[in-house]
């Protein structure tokens, strides 16, 4: 799935919850990571963050 990170911690994942796509925002503080919200659209992502700051993460295989 999906991942972009932001300023101040944020994170957003393209995920599947009972079985429905979503985007789970979430916020890591202090090395604490805390949920934000499970958002059914960009749009409502941008409530919680800034879309401009977004960055996607690519992750390469180990093997």
């Amino acid at each position: 799935m999906a991942r972009w990170v932001g300023t101040d911690g944020y994170e957003v994942e393209h995920i599947l919850l009972d079985r429905r796509p979503v985007l789970r925002v979430s916020r890591t503080v202090s090395g604490v990571r805390f949920l934000v919200a499970y958002c059914g659209s960009v749009a409502e992502v941008r409530g919680h963050v800034d879309l401009a700051t977004l960055v996607e993460v690519v992750d390469f295989p180990t093997s």
